[in-house]
């Protein structure tokens, strides 16, 4: 009996004396009928689990993945390996700097935790829909002056730029899929930080890139008329970012500045807004219309 006080199939117990000859199972009592089907899904289970047919396939799907995400690990790589498999936190790869090692350490069909509580063009806690890229980055030191940041070696970016060419064309990902670790969780993150290549990202066709001559053009525009903050706020929020449109430069679009300038205007990330970063904005989601 099992602990409900259902009757258990006893597969090692012989059949009744009547059922020793040839019998076919449509001949069997009904109850060996069903231990028989029992059995024979146990065995089953056993050499690999139930036959499915796989010759048809329907059209409608695409890959889980829609994003891939970027950090750096702040610590070196025997520290990073540990941290990244032997912890609550994964990514999927980690790249190595000197060598530019790149590791796999979770397939990508399956779930990292590598984004936390995150949001993308109105996607949320990215974790199901995203690959985690980690390099190898000491991040940054705190100084007396401030934050002095790390840089990247450029056959770590090389050897980045490669796989994430291999992971789009696999996964046909559009142009706005790779982002940074601060885009998608700009109130408490700021990786890959300021000094990531982003430009060559965008040179190699991975991310779209606002227009210099187009910025160059609007920008003496906006210095002369500054936007207001719901403007910044519906430009941000058009560009991928989660803001709520408060109307105010508070903290919260402070940091969503931040992390924009951050990847498109590194010389000055303080999250003010100014003519510069306008003109930014419109001609980067210029870029993106049809």
């Amino acid at each position: 009996m099992d602990t409900r006080g259902k009757p258990m199939l006893n597969v090692a117990s012989p059949p009744p004396a009547e059922l020793t000859r040839a019998h076919c199972r449509f001949c069997l009592p009904p109850a060996w009928r069903v231990r028989l089907a029992a059995l024979g899904t146990l065995l089953l289970a056993a050499c690999g689990g139930l036959p499915i047919d796989t010759t048809h396939v329907s059209r409608g799907q695409d890959s889980r993945v829609q994003f891939v995400v970027l950090h750096y690990t702040s610590s070196d790589l025997p520290e990073s390996l540990q941290m990244l498999t032997d912890q609550g936190v994964s990514s999927h790869y980690l790249i190595g700097a000197t060598p530019p090692t790149i590791y796999r350490l979770v397939d990508e069909e399956r779930r990292a935790w590598h984004a936390g509580e995150s949001q993308w063009r109105g996607r949320t806690w990215l974790n199901a829909s995203s690959i985690g890229i980690e390099l190898v980055n000491p991040g940054y030191r705190q100084t007396a002056a401030g934050r002095v940041w790390y840089g990247y070696p450029q056959a770590q970016i090389d050897r980045l730029i490669a796989l994430l060419q291999d992971i789009r064309q696999r996964h046909q990902l559009p142009i706005d899929s790779i982002v940074g670790h601060s885009d998608i969780a700009p109130q408490r993150k700021v990786d890959p930080g300021p000094l990531f290549p982003w430009r060559q990202l965008a040179d190699a066709g991975l991310i779209r890139w606002p227009d210099a001559q187009q910025v160059a053009r609007l920008q003496p525009g906006y210095a002369t008329a500054l936007p207001d903050a719901l403007w910044f706020q519906q430009q941000l929020a058009a560009s991928g970012y989660s803001i709520a449109f408060s109307g105010e430069f508070d903290e919260q679009t402070r940091n969503v500045l931040a992390a924009f300038q951050m990847k498109y205007r590194p010389a000055r990330y303080d999250g003010v807004a100014d003519a510069e970063t306008a003109a930014l904005l419109a001609a980067l989601n210029a870029a993106g219309q049809p």
